[in-house]
């Protein structure tokens, strides 16, 4: 995690230092213990300094897992994290869909006019060939009843 942010050692702009992957296997390693010790460090001084709950989790490009929990039991923290993200969920308004619901819903949209549309050719008298016994009977019924209630519009 920490070990693809870490300093390249790149061109400086503006005084600051340009952010990319260090290339030598043994510069990453000892720049990711460096940075995960203060990292670590950091969480505890936030802790202490400021009474605030911390929880830091880390995991080395090999795998390996660290760890910080200003409360006594980690798996707490944790439960409190997956709670409060519940709660944010649930309570979201209509409108702040994800941009994976948005497309799901603009899936089914477009299936939906699909078949709307398919439909409303079947009506016309359009695309016939492709319909069963049933379907044509269910659409002469549908136009029968169609024709009879503008007749009765027409009459009033």
């Amino acid at each position: 995690m920490a070990a693809a942010a870490a300093v390249g050692g790149g061109r400086r702009r503006g005084g600051r230092r340009e952010m990319r992957r260090i290339e030598d296997a043994t510069s990453r390693q000892v720049t990711f213990s460096k940075r995960r010790k203060g990292l670590l460090k950091k969480a505890s001084e936030l802790s202490v300094l400021c009474d605030a709950e911390v929880a830091l989790l880390v995991f080395s490009p090999r795998g390996r897992f660290f760890h910080f929990a200003s409360a006594p039991d980690l798996e707490d923290t944790i439960d409190r994290y997956i709670s409060h993200t519940e709660e944010a969920a649930a309570n979201k308004k209509p409108g702040e869909l994800t941009a994976h619901k948005m497309k799901i819903q603009a899936e089914t949209i477009a299936t939906e006019i699909g078949t709307v549309e398919a439909y409303t050719r079947k009506m016309q008298g359009e695309d016939l060939e492709s319909c069963s016994l049933q379907e044509l009977n269910d659409l002469e019924m549908q136009l029968e009843k169609s024709l009879s209630s503008i007749r009765l519009h027409k009459a009033s």
